[in-house]
């Protein structure tokens, strides 16, 4: 049986979101852990970044114990890289499988990459440094298994996968009902994830999900109405520290009444035209549009770049 979290100073990143689900975050990312009381076993939901493998272990020894450390499967709300960045690591030493929506598997099996990520969506620095974000393929294909189509979960059966496409294809949330818990993924977050400030200081503030990844806003528009729509009473996301109650509730009725205002960058490369996308991975990708913003951003991305560049090499200039 797992233990019941005590917090303590030794793991700050750790947190309990409800009976039987932890969470942990790693630099600027969530994963969660989910137990099946009846069983005696547990599930992963997704694996973070490269750094989260070693701390998944601790995590998982402690609260279930060495003979229960390894959990019956692997769930991923998707394929983003702050989402699998341990997936292969992971899947290596345990050898379980991989649960996802059928619409991500291109990006798991090595056959197609994202759409490329929009570093002028606006928001923050972390908008305009992810550019430089990994945008796949990996190839996991031995221990990938589509999620069941009647929304089960499998090794989970309080549980609920809901399809909430816009920030991905295939991306899912989890629902366990008798409680209302939701486990939303990137479709809605609960800090502004494109600011670096707001990430590292997490900031709680409920938002549509990371601009900078999502290549289909009417999509994502849905989604988040479909969520909402289960009155959740706990969200536990991807990204921030879990929301409940009068909070909860009121932030996402505010999302939902001004999701264009605050979720949707005013211009951005899929603001007017969404990438198209199918089980075969991508199909289209709308042009890069140069725009004044744009511009602007262009110019001040250049000049920092160009500043560094100079104090560089005034400093080796003085050794």
């Amino acid at each position: 049986m797992a233990k019941i979290f005590q917090k303590k100073e030794k793991y700050p990143r750790w947190f309990t979101v409800a009976p039987d689900i932890w969470g942990m975050k790693d630099i600027f990312v969530n994963i969660f852990m989910i137990y099946n009381r009846v069983e005696n076993k547990w599930v992963l939901i997704d694996t973070g970044i490269p750094s989260t493998a070693k701390k998944i272990r601790v995590m998982a020894e402690y609260l279930f114990g060495s003979e229960v450390s390894t959990p019956s499967a692997i769930v991923l709300t998707h394929g983003h890289f702050d989402h699998i960045g341990s997936l292969i690591e992971l899947v290596r030493e345990w050898q379980i499988p991989i649960y996802a929506h059928h619409l991500e598997a291109p990006y798991l099996t090595g056959k197609s990459s994202y759409p490329p990520p929009d570093p002028f969506a606006g928001g923050g620095i972390m908008t305009l440094m992810s550019w430089l974000f990994p945008k796949g393929p990996i190839n996991v294909s031995g221990f990938l298994r589509p999620l069941p189509d009647d929304g089960s979960v499998p090794g989970l059966p309080e549980w609920k996968n809901i399809h909430t496409p816009g920030h991905a294809p295939g991306h899912i949330s989890l629902f366990r009902p008798k409680d209302k818990v939701l486990i939303s993924g990137d479709a809605i977050v609960t800090t502004k994830q494109e600011s670096a400030i707001s990430v590292m200081q997490q900031r709680k503030v409920l938002s549509g999900p990371p601009r900078y990844f999502t290549p289909d806003w009417q999509s994502a528009q849905e989604s988040v109405k479909s969520l909402i729509a289960l009155e959740p009473t706990v969200l536990a996301a991807g990204h921030g520290i879990p929301m409940k109650g009068m909070m909860l509730k009121q932030s996402l009725d505010y999302l939902l009444r001004n999701f264009r205002k605050i979720a949707v960058p005013k211009e951005g490369r899929y603001v007017d035209s969404p990438a198209k996308m199918n089980d075969k991975g991508v199909q289209y990708i709308p042009p890069f549009k140069i725009t004044k913003t744009v511009a602007e951003s262009l110019i001040a991305v250049g000049a920092g770049i160009s500043l560094g560049i100079l104090l560089t090499l005034m400093d080796k200039r003085k050794n």
